[in-house]
C-alpha cells in the first residue's frame, strides 16, 4: 500500500525508525526534534506522528509511552530510504576473502563459513541454504489452447511424468483486436516449438535463460507469463530432498531485548530446530523476486511463526543457474542498511565463488534447483 506522506511526515517517520531501531525504546516528540534537527516545533512533530499512526505506520505500545514503528512504517522506511551500506559491503567482501579464501574448499565448510560470518556483520541468524539435487530435464513442451485467455502448457520430463498448469496469456493492448481463435492456434504452434527446441534435455529452471528475442516483440509479454509458469513447475517437479541449511548466530539474536520473554525465545528454537525444511523454502523461494534482494517484514511473512521478525534473502550461483541462498533472519528493529549489505556481499561471494569454481567443489551437487515463484500459473492435474 502506498503512503501519501507530507515531506515533514516521512522525516519524522525515517527519524523515529532510526531512533527506535538504537535504541529499542519509544520515542516522544521533543526527543526527535533534539536528537535528528527536524527544524519544527515539539507540537508541530506530535502532529506528524499523530497522523502517521492513523496511517499505521507508528503505534504506542503503551498510552503513556512514545512512538515505534509498525511493519507497515519499517516498509515505507525500507522501499524509500534504505540504502545497502558501501561500507557494510567492503567489510564484508574483506571478511569473506580473508578468511575463508584461505579455508577448505569443501563446500559444508565454506558455507559454514560465511553463515557464521552473515551472522556477526548482521547481528542476526544467518541461514545458508545449500544446492539441492537437480532438478529433472525436459523431454516434450506444448501448448494446448482452452479459452481465449488461457492454455494449458504441458511438459513432460525424463522420468516419462507429464506436469501441466493452466497458464493466463495477457491480452493485447486495449486498441488492438482480440486474438481469432485461429491465429491464437498459429501463435502457440510457434511459442510451442520454440519452447521445445529450446528446452529439450535441459533443466526447466534454464527458461531463465533463453532469449526470448528470436520471437519477436510481440510475444514478449506472453513469453514472461510463460516463463514465470515454467519455472512455477519446477518447483513442483522437484523431488523433495533431506533439507541442507547451515545456521549459524542464534546466540547474536538472543541479546536482542526483543526476546527477553522465554516464549519467544521456545519459538524461535522451534522454528530453526523442528521446522528446518520450512525455513529453507522460505529463504529460497523468498529471494526469487525483480530485486536482487527480497526482504519480508513481520506480518508479510506468510509463515505465521516468524511474523513478528525480518526474512532478508538472495540467492546465489554458479553464472548459469541459481544453486541456492542466503538469508538472515532478525527482529524487525534492525539495521537495514547494514543488513541488506552483507546479504548481498555473501551472496556475490558465494556466486563468485562457485562460478570459479566450475560447480566441482567437494560434497557439492551444483545443479540447478527449483525455486519457487508467485503462483502466477493455476495447477492443473497431471
Amino acid at each position: 500500500m502506498e503512503f501519501q506522506l507530507t515531506q515533514r511526515q516521512e522525516r519524522v517517520l525515517f527519524a523515529t525508525i532510526r531512533h527506535y531501531i538504537s535504541t529499542a525504546e519509544p520515542v516522544g516528540s521533543k526527543a526527535l526534534v533534539e536528537e535528528y534537527q527536524l527544524d519544527a516545533s515539539p507540537a508541530t512533530v506530535r502532529n506528524a506522528m499523530g497522523a502517521l499512526e492513523k496511517a499505521g505506520l507508528l503505534y504506542q505500545p503503551h498510552t503513556s509511552a512514545g512512538r515505534v514503528p509498525s511493519d507497515s512504517g519499517y516498509r515505507v522506511y525500507v522501499d524509500r530510504c534504505a540504502m545497502p551500506s558501501e561500507q557494510m559491503v567492503q567489510r564484508a567482501n574483506q571478511l569473506l576473502n580473508h578468511q575463508l579464501k584461505t579455508s577448505s574448499p569443501h563446500l559444508d565448510l565454506l558455507l559454514k563459513g560465511a553463515a557464521q560470518l552473515l551472522a556477526g556483520l548482521s547481528g542476526c541468524i544467518a541461514a545458508i541454504a545449500l544446492p539441492q539435487l537437480p532438478t529433472l530435464q525436459v523431454r516434450h513442451v506444448r501448448l494446448l489452447p482452452m479459452e481465449a485467455d488461457r492454455v494449458m502448457l504441458l511438459v513432460v520430463t525424463d522420468d516419462y511424468q507429464s506436469h501441466s498448469a493452466i497458464v493466463p496469456l495477457p491480452q493485447p493492448e486495449e486498441t488492438a483486436q482480440p486474438l481469432d481463435p485461429d491465429t491464437l492456434e498459429r501463435e502457440l504452434v510457434i511459442l510451442s516449438n520454440f519452447l521445445d527446441e529450446q528446452l529439450r534435455d535441459r533443466s526447466l529452471l534454464e527458461v531463465t535463460q533463453l532469449d526470448w528475442d528470436e520471437l519477436g516483440r510481440e510475444f514478449d509479454r506472453r513469453g514472461q507469463a510463460l516463463q514465470a509458469a515454467l519455472v512455477h513447475l519446477a518447483r513442483r517437479t522437484q523431488t523433495p530432498t533431506t533439507t541442507r541449511i547451515v545456521i549459524s548466530g542464534v546466540s547474536e539474536v538472543l541479546r536482542q531485548p526483543e526476546f527477553s520473554e522465554l516464549q519467544q525465545v521456545q519459538t524461535l528454537i522451534h522454528v530453526l530446530e523442528e521446522e528446518q525444511e520450512r525455513l529453507w523454502s522460505l529463504i529460497f523461494e523468498d529471494a526469487i523476486d525483480d530485486r536482487r534482494v527480497r526482504i519480508r517484514i513481520g506480518m508479510e511473512n506468510p509463515w505465521e511463526p516468524i511474523q513478528g521478525y525480518t526474512l532478508i534473502s538472495s540467492l546465489y550461483g554458479n553464472g548459469i543457474s541459481p544453486l541456492g541462498s542466503v538469508g538472515i533472519l532478525g527482529p524487525t528493529r534492525l539495521d537495514y542498511d547494514r543488513a541488506i549489505a552483507a546479504v548481498g556481499a555473501t551472496a556475490d561471494y558465494l556466486s563468485e565463488v562457485m562460478g570459479a569454481s566450475g560447480s566441482e567443489l567437494p560434497a557439492g551437487r551444483f545443479n540447478p534447483v527449483a525455486i519457487g515463484t508467485p503462483d502466477l500459473a493455476t495447477p492443473a492435474d497431471s
